[in-house]
């Protein structure tokens, strides 16, 4: 039977070919009506509290719901016109009030404990305990036991983070699209590669104007301020950059897009929507379902890590510092100048550069051996497939065991556009589960923002940009070949945030094996393969100014983590002022005082990580000790640990805790070493 709404027809793939915004009103609506309906009739006294007449019944009836809200935002980050804007933002207060209404549910939490404590329990599969389990303990944390007096304030919370998180990310969006540099003197791009002077030409002949148009979009900005010879363009574009969604009016932004205001309101509701769970702060909250213990348990580790990594990072600015003066004649080494002066840096110690590299990683090659490692890997097939998609840009790829079953598929957005927001991310169109008639198949979004391809040649991709591709699809893995077969606990869902960037961390360092980077490369001109001379270069060159990268990465951890743990905003103390004071702590390098990062901060304003933006190091300790064990059986593609890796790690998703997980896999409790090692910060 079919549907005259898209986001109402389950039966097979998103309709992206045929889904508009008008489509959303009424779907979501439908949706969530029945939603509260199939939730009044499970909580009633007749229903009772068992997995099939319950919980299971809970979780087939809103997965629907969860699947089309799914697609809106999908289409809201990656098409983001004005039309799919309006739809989302109409819908979002009501879906977040939705998800609080069950939240805190007393009734259906009084089930889930009447469940847990039933002689049934004891006879549920591992994955339903832990589904079981998770529900109790996030009830908790959705206000389900707080006075019926002070439920409508909670949820009033909930529905207005949802809205200044989602506000915070379209700031950024028109921030970043509003800033254009026109470059007329042809003279002024000296220095840059001919694909982003391209590039620029296209940009510039579409928006209608002479000349070469930058933005502040990476596929665009990155070069500038990596080969830009002419100094003062690097600095009007790093100003750019780093003042986007701030309280400047100097062209970069407007009043409307200053991020600043929702800060400030983000971090209160953050820390009532704490007090009134009982817990000192939304550090507290964020952890209560991590591997982490507690805030001071992060702020020791990062802290640990600091003092390992500063003092390669010390050596790595002096470097830059004294390079720039004797060889390039910069006295005043400034910030924008810190990716240039690298660039060259590089080119001078190991004689390559990132543009020589990126010539012969060609998008067909690239996704050829990526597939390759994946199937080397995991003993599966990977295929083109078809499907409608959202974008021309936009291919799709079906997964098959070795005899010819389908696994999952996923869909990939490679390319930078207007309408997309910035980053790369994976995130899940379908989940894997059980359903009457077998097995549902899981789906996946995998999306990237590269440059698109120019003068009709394939496109060409940066190592960095590989690394990122290996990264996304090191998450699309954990989504698509998960063994589950409950919704709560298959692929990534219920696997602590902390761990669930090990699989993604982990397919990154195939991106540095031989064997990988020979078959995957082919010279966008000639067809030639990556000299080997070259990659052995790039590999001397793989720990170039990694202790500065390192104490990057800890330095918006630990503002992340003392902003939700230890900062007071009553205290007249700004964010601002708290990041400098990390800086003074950590940086080795510290911006203007007009920077305004947290403005731009979107992983813990307009995502999930707030308070969890550690999670990045933590599970990089947990994905270098996971490959040390095919470096310990000196091959990358040892089936016997490949195999390990994907019983032990990928297909039981979030059945069990991730330390258990590791163990499992590891056969011992994890280790830094193999990450100082890999980092290049343990002395030979």
């Amino acid at each position: 039977m079919t549907t005259t709404n898209p986001l109402l027809d389950f039966s097979d793939l998103p309709r992206f070919d045929t889904v508009q915004p008008e489509h959303v009103k009424t779907a979501i609506e439908t949706l969530l009506t029945a939603g509260r309906e199939l939730v009044e009739h499970l909580t009633a006294d007749s229903t009772p509290a068992t997995w099939q007449d319950f919980a299971g019944a809970l979780s087939d009836g809103l997965e629907p719901f969860g699947r089309a809200w799914g697609v809106v935002g999908h289409l809201h980050s990656v098409n983001d016109i004005p039309a799919w804007r309006e739809a989302y933002n109409e819908m979002l207060p009501e879906v977040s009030r939705f998800y609080a209404e069950l939240g805190q549910n007393l009734k259906l939490f009084d089930k889930y404990k009447a469940l847990r404590a039933s002689a049934e329990y004891e006879t549920l599969s591992i994955e339903q305990k832990k589904v079981v389990n998770n529900e109790i303990r996030d009830f908790r944390l959705s206000g389900a036991e707080l006075p019926e007096d002070q439920k409508p304030r909670f949820q009033a919370i909930m529905e207005e983070l949802s809205q200044l998180s989602a506000k915070f990310s379209e700031n950024l969006l028109d921030a970043t699209n509003a800033f254009a540099e026109i470059i007329t003197d042809q003279a002024l791009l000296a220095g840059l590669p001919d694909d982003a002077i391209q590039a620029a030409k296209t940009a510039a002949e579409k928006a209608g104007v002479a000349g070469w148009r930058f933005s502040l979009q990476a596929p665009s900005y990155g070069p500038v301020m990596q080969y830009a010879d002419n100094r003062e363009l690097r600095a009007r574009m790093y100003r750019a950059y780093a003042t986007r969604a701030a309280e400047f009016t100097d062209g970069t932004s407007k009043p409307e897009w200053d991020n600043t205001p929702l800060i400030a309101r983000m971090l209160e509701l953050r820390q009532e929507d704490a007090q009134m769970l009982g817990f000192n702060n939304f550090a507290e909250v964020s952890l209560a379902p991590k591997m982490a213990d507690n805030p001071a348990q992060v702020l020791a580790f990062l802290r640990e890590l600091a003092a390992k990594a500063k003092p390669f990072a010390e050596k790595d600015i002096a470097e830059l510092r004294n390079f720039a003066k004797e060889e390039l004649n910069l006295e005043d080494f400034q910030p924008w100048d810190a990716a240039y002066v690298s660039e060259k840096l590089l080119q001078k110690r190991y004689a390559f550069s990132e543009q020589e590299v990126k010539q012969y990683f060609t998008e067909p090659k690239v996704i050829a051996g990526l597939f390759k490692v994946i199937e080397s890997l995991f003993g599966v097939r990977v295929k083109l497939d078809a499907a409608p998609v959202w974008h021309e840009d936009v291919s799709f790829y079906r997964i098959e065991t070795a005899t010819g079953d389908l696994v999952g598929q996923f869909y990939l957005d490679l390319y930078a556009r207007e309408t997309k927001r910035g980053g790369a991310w994976m995130d899940e169109a379908r989940s894997r589960r059980r359903i009457a008639n077998g097995i549902q198949k899981p789906i996946a979004f995998l999306n990237c923002n590269f440059s698109r391809p120019v003068g009709g040649k394939p496109a060409t991709f940066t190592h960095d940009d590989v690394i990122t591709l290996f990264h996304e699809t090191g998450h699309g893995l954990h989504h698509l070949l998960t063994r589950g077969e409950e919704l709560g606990v298959s692929g990534i869902h219920g696997v602590e945030w902390d761990a669930v960037e090990l699989p993604s961390q982990f397919m990154e360092n195939y991106c540095w094996e031989w064997e990988v980077i020979e078959g995957m490369t082919g010279h966008v001109d000639s067809g030639a393969k990556l000299p080997r001379e070259l990659f052995d270069k790039m590999l001397a060159a793989k720990n170039f100014q990694s202790g500065m990268m390192a104490v990057r990465q800890i330095e918006f951890s630990l503002f992340d983590m003392q902003l939700h743990s230890e900062f007071d905003p009553k205290s007249g103390l700004t964010v601002m002022s708290l990041l400098n004071e990390v800086r003074k702590e950590i940086a080795v390098l510290t911006p203007p005082a007009w920077h305004r990062f947290p403005n731009s901060f979107s992983h813990i304003f307009g995502g999930g990580y707030g308070a969890g933006y550690f999670s990045y190091k933590w599970a990089e300790v947990l994905s270098a000790d996971a490959y040390a064990a095919f470096e310990e059986a000196a091959n990358p593609f040892d089936a016997a640990v490949g195999k390990r890796f994907l019983d032990e790690i990928l297909s039981v998703g979030g059945s069990r805790p991730a330390i258990e997980s590791f163990k499992a896999f590891r056969g011992r409790e994890p280790s830094v070493d193999a990450l100082l090692r890999h980092s290049g910060m343990i002395a030979a």
